[in-house]
């Protein structure tokens, strides 16, 4: 592939603040399809003869209207594309054209970036490239050999570009990639009106739009929709039968609902468009010098703007030219620290390098970011060049997943609409008796108010949902924490903030990280004043002090690799500058020179790391032939950063927070494993997580160091004892350790990034092993630890994450729960994000998921159960050709069961978190067996109840010769009407289970209530139906009290029966059948996988044995 193509084509860098690299060309799969007018014409034909059925179709499957008005073709000629994504979602949309203008134009094409204007002397440049660094071009249909047409789609706010030499459709953005930094300096000038114009109308207006919809058209859409299509024809069915009192109150509830519905749904459309849009005032530069205020929404890649002084808020994402600037970047990190920018490096190998906003993002200004503050130097302004705009951006990456999040399927709805099916297979058999629809809107619209209303209890005070959680997603849950700041204070200027805890459900693994790569606070802060430093801190060096003394310096920037959270392996520094303050001197820190560094340098350096202090090492030298702070900025770093003369040891710490350790204990007591990712240095991690509890005294840690291949050896890998390491390398002469000395079960491992990322690579066979066993993952870059998600996520963990928001949005986003303790924008990354910023949000949050799980499961058998009892009660009396009335309907659809199916989901979670796990599948024997037995016991009773009615003295059959209502009252009508309304609140009560995962029944004391007072309504209706409620009812009267009370004990032996029943299930009766079975494999992976390690002999891992990879490990990965 040629260098151009590989500039428009080549590999995608990861953009900073990007939540979803998923959305990759490579992921997605591109149909073309060109229209027909027969294909059209026959569509429209259809519809008409299906009654607009055909039309509804095509709403609810839009990829087949394409494939039914279009014919496949080749993406060059295509009309529409239908796209596929990597989860096998279909998504279509219409490719659009526009009028680039005159083919011989030189703005024609899209290839007109700052290399093309080296010699640019005038406001128009008129370039000829040659074949060699010929550019791909939008050009495709030149009918008149004389214009150039733009062929374009917009996909979940994307646009994607014809390249007619790669043959194939692009994210704009990669017109724009494969630029050194050299040329983009080149771009000061500012570009010609009429190649602005041409970019414009590639690239798009520089807006990230969030559709809002008008209420008119979601009203059709949500009416459009299969739940409420069903409800139109309940009702319409419901009219026919009539049954008008029933039809009136689900057309006001779904009404209600409905509004509801859409307002809600306009409100966040409305809300998020706000967040999202953004057009201000800029100052553009164009060729000459003059300037222009223009709108930011005119803004196109290469434009040149200047950065007020007094800041702004970004709209684009652009690489700094001149002078430093100061931004608050909490909208992509979640943390509130000013970080500093500086100037793109124009010279040198640090120019000829490709400018890559994720690789230089100490150069770039990121879209949604506040500019604090810009100044300038040698230049009277601060210069900057536009490298993306609209959904490219930083914050188009955010708003667009949030927008198109990663598709959630519950197994829970799935099992739901199977269950579903069989009740519509069970309905037919008893249409041969014509009996009355059943209460489908009942059954979803009630289900659905109970489970919101439990939503309300995932809402808790150290926890607020930004998301759903419907349910705790599995039994098997490991979720992420960040230790610095989630599991320790912020104390003595911490400079990395927080960690990561990993926390979950039994064989889960939880993972906690602390963000490292974060900018320091200024030398002179309190926190570092001496009063204010640790006692046990002390220098390993001369300090310097220059004229104006330590109080006038500064930490100016951190570079990508330094030590700027937490301790190091090596003195990396970063460079440091005098303010001034009459101050002549102009001086530098970096890395000292070997002969400047203490001997006792690495020693120091693991005493204050393994206590868990956090180390930066600094040194310093004189620039004696720089002149200004503009000339320093331009020497190459490795001139600046050698030759340094070693001043000390700046420590700090984090106190670990008083709540971390218990919630850690609390964690693991309940069979949850915790996992630590990090970005601090492994000795500084490995205290914290002693220090959490989350490796205990007695349990050894043992070090995983792997080293990639080189020239003349393959990657290694090696297992050593941490009290035998240093934290680096196993020193020489070490005696060989039994391994099998060391219990399986009773160690952790512990990895960094570098090793981890070698591991992925080249040990890819070992992976599951080390996730197994590893529980401190050090040094870790926000890749790598999504990276870590995903890899226990295929291991069938359910994976869990706490983080403070501060590189871990990534993270978040790919864990099944991800909880923020950051309240910045960068909280909308995560499900839930916690009020308070310690980690007893998380058992909180696996308590509610747990209650949330175990209450969907109650209301969907009430509701199901509920379905079959009346389907009972409606079978029985049309056999003898009569039929429950009108009332007596309305009476147990809206009185009885949806007052109690709202309420049941109002009882709290349990107050402590348990070993035992709820149920987690749906179709599960547990489940179907309480379903199935229950269903017995209410046939049972009802059949008993209507045989005894027929047998007594006093008994008067009805007049079959007519049909319900003209034979009503009866005394069979009368009966069961009064047994099945108990049964409906009997199973209530069943199905309202507290113990272990919810609290007590009477806790929820509005529902405790409620079922008071309806068992009392139908006591008194089946001993004394009295007045209006007895003929509303149409109850035939019953002169033998004896017999009343004789329903009431059968109401009373349901009870117990059915209570017994649910109880028997709870303590393991089908776990003794079970038994008797042969015991299958697990289909966790991680669980066989557990039992393989424990049988293994020798214990693995075998212990300083280096072990050497292999073409097929290496090959594994890729």
């Amino acid at each position: 592939m040629s260098s151009d193509s590989s500039r428009l084509l080549g590999a995608q860098h990861p953009g900073y603040g990007t939540l979803r690299p998923d959305m990759d060309l490579a992921h997605m799969e591109v149909t073309g399809y060109q229209r027909r007018t027969w294909r059209v014409l026959l569509c429209h034909a259809g519809s008409v003869l299906s009654a607009g059925l055909l039309l509804l179709l095509f709403h609810w499957k839009p990829s087949l209207e394409v494939q039914a008005k279009c014919e496949p073709c080749a993406l060059g000629q295509a009309d529409w594309v239908i796209i596929r994504d990597r989860f096998g979602q279909c998504f279509t949309t219409r490719v659009l054209t526009e009028m680039l203008g005159e083919a011989s134009s030189p703005w024609s094409s899209l290839e007109q970036l700052p290399r093309a204007q080296q010699d640019r002397r005038s406001s128009v440049a008129i370039t000829v490239p040659d074949e060699d660094e010929s550019r791909d071009t939008v050009q495709l249909h030149d009918k008149d050999e004389q214009k150039s047409i733009l062929r374009y789609y917009l996909f979940q706010g994307m646009r994607y570009v014809w390249l007619e030499r790669q043959q194939a459709f692009c994210r704009v953005s990669v017109l724009d990639e494969g630029w050194t930094c050299a040329e983009l300096h080149l771009s000061r000038a500012g570009l010609h009106q009429q190649e602005h114009s041409a970019r414009r109308k590639i690239y798009g207006p520089n807006l990230i739009e969030v559709p809002v919809k008008s209420y008119a058209r979601l009203l059709v859409e949500e009416v459009l929709n299969p739940f409420y299509m069903f409800q139109v024809l309940s009702m319409v069915l419901w009219v026919c039968d009539a049954y008008y009192y029933y039809a009136a109150c689900i057309f006001l509830i779904s009404t209600f609902s409905l509004g509801l519905s859409l307002y809600e749904t306009r409100k966040q459309s409305t809300t998020l468009r706000n967040m999202a849009r953004m057009s201000v005032g800029v100052q553009v530069r164009r060729p000459g010098g003059e300037e222009l205020v223009v709108s930011s929404a005119e803004l196109v890649p290469g434009d040149c703007i200047r950065l007020p002084a007094a800041g702004a808020l970004l709209p684009c994402d652009v690489a700094l030219l001149t002078g430093e600037c100061m931004v608050n970047e909490s909208l992509l990190t979640g943390e509130s620290v000013p970080v500093m920018k500086t100037p793109l490096p124009v010279s040198g190998q640090a120019g000829s390098t490709t400018y890559c906003p994720e690789e230089h993002r100490r150069h770039t200004l990121f879209c949604g970011t506040q500019l604090i503050q810009a100044k300038a130097y040698a230049d009277s302004e601060v210069l900057a060049v536009v490298t993306r705009t609209g959904f490219c951006t930083a914050k188009g990456d955010l708003i667009s997943s949030i927008l198109y999040p990663k598709p959630v399927s519950f197994k829970f709805y799935k099992d739901a609409v199977k269950f579903v099916l069989f009740l519509a297979i069970l309905g037919p058999c008893g249409t041969d008796h014509h009996p009355r629809p059943g209460s489908g809107h009942c059954h979803r619209a009630t289900g659905t108010t109970g489970r919101h209303d439990r939503g309300h209890h995932l809402r808790p005070e150290p926890a607020e949902e930004t998301g759903n959680l419907l349910h705790q997603p599995s039994p098997d849950q490991p979720v992420r924490e960040d230790p610095p700041g989630v599991l320790r204070q912020d104390r003595h200027a911490d400079p990395g903030g927080a960690g990561r805890v990993g926390c979950g459900t039994p064989g889960a693994a939880a993972l906690p990280a602390h963000g490292a790569q974060a900018s320091l606070p200024p030398l002179w802060s309190p926190a570092l004043r001496p009063g204010h430093v640790p006692r046990r801190v002390t220098a390993a060096g001369t300090a310097h002090r220059g004229p104006c003394g330590p109080q006038n310096a500064g930490i100016h920037r951190l570079a990508p690799g330094d030590d700027g959270g937490g301790g190091g392996g090596a003195p990396g520094l970063p460079a440091v500058r005098d303010e001034g303050l009459g101050c002549g001197e102009t001086s530098a820190r970096g890395r000292a020179a070997p002969g400047q560094v203490p001997p006792d340098f690495s020693q120091m350096l693991r005493h204050y790391t393994s206590d868990g202090f956090r180390v930066l090492a600094l040194a310093y030298k004189a620039l004696g032939s720089v002149a200004t702070f503009e000339e320093a900025l331009q020497l190459p770093r490795d001139s600046v950063e050698s030759g340094l003369n070693f001043l000390g040891f700046l420590v700090m710490k984090n106190v670990l927070k008083p709540e971390s350790a218990p919630v850690i204990q609390l964690l693991r007591s309940a069979n949850i494993r915790p996992v630590m990712v990090t970005g601090d240095n492994m000795l500084t991690a490995l205290n914290v997580a002693r220090g959490c509890c989350m490796v205990e005294p007695r349990e050894r840690v043992i070090f995983v160091t792997a080293s990639p291949p080189g020239h003349d050896k393959p990657a290694t890998l090696k297992f050593v004892l941490a009290e035998h390491s240093q934290g680096e390398e196993q020193p020489e002469g070490l005696q060989q350790r039994d391994s099998s000395s060391i219990p399986a079960q009773h160690c952790h491992l512990a990895l960094n990034g570098k090793s981890f990322q070698v591991v992925c690579e080249h040990f890819s066979d070992l992976l599951p092993r080390i996730l197994l066993r590893a529980t401190v993952f050090a040094r870790m870059l926000p890749e790598q630890k999504t990276q870590l998600v995903s890899s226990l996520q295929e291991l069938n963990y359910c994976v869990g994450m706490c983080g403070d928001g501060a590189n871990d949005c990534g993270a978040l986003r790919a864990a099944d729960v991800g909880i923020s303790l950051s309240e910045a924008e960068a909280s909308v990354a995560s499900p839930f994000t916690s009020r308070v910023a310690t980690i007893e949000c998380v058992p909180r949050v696996i308590r509610e998921g747990r209650c949330s799980l175990v209450t969907s499961f109650g209301v969907f058998k009430y509701m199901a159960l509920y379905s079959l009892v009346q389907f009972v009660s409606v079978l029985l009396l049309y056999t003898i050709n009569t039929n429950l009335s009108d009332f007596q309907f309305l009476f147990f659809d809206l009185v009885i069961t949806t007052t109690v199916a709202v309420l049941m989901g109002r009882t709290g979670p349990a107050p402590a978190l348990g070993l035992q796990r709820p149920q987690g599948a749906l179709i599960s024997g547990l489940v179907l067996g309480s379903l199935l037995l229950q269903t017995a016991l209410l046939i049972a009773v009802q059949v008993l109840s209507y045989f005894i009615t027929v047998s007594q003295s006093w008994y008067v059959p009805l007049n079959s010769t007519v049909t319900a209502p003209q034979n009503l009252p009866n005394y069979e009508n009368t009966v069961l009407f009064c047994i099945s309304g108990f049964q409906y609140l009997i199973l209530a009560v069943a199905m309202s289970k507290g113990y272990p995962f919810r609290e007590p029944l009477y806790t929820n004391v509005l529902f405790l209530l409620v079922l008071v007072l309806l068992f009392g309504l139908m006591v008194w209706l089946t001993l004394y139906p009295l007045g209006f409620p007895k003929s509303l009812l149409k109850l035939q009267p019953i002169e033998d009290f004896n017999f009343k009370l004789l329903l009431l004990g059968i109401a009373a032996l349901n009870f117990f029966a059915a209570f017994v029943l649910e109880t028997a299930l709870d303590h393991g009766l089908l776990g003794c059948f079970r038994r008797l079975r042969r015991k299958k494999a697990s289909k966790k992976l991680f669980k066989r996988l557990e039992k393989e390690l424990s049988q293994q002999q020798p214990a693995w891992p075998p212990l300083d044995q280096p072990l050497f990879a292999t073409p097929r490990m290496s090959l594994a990965v890729r």
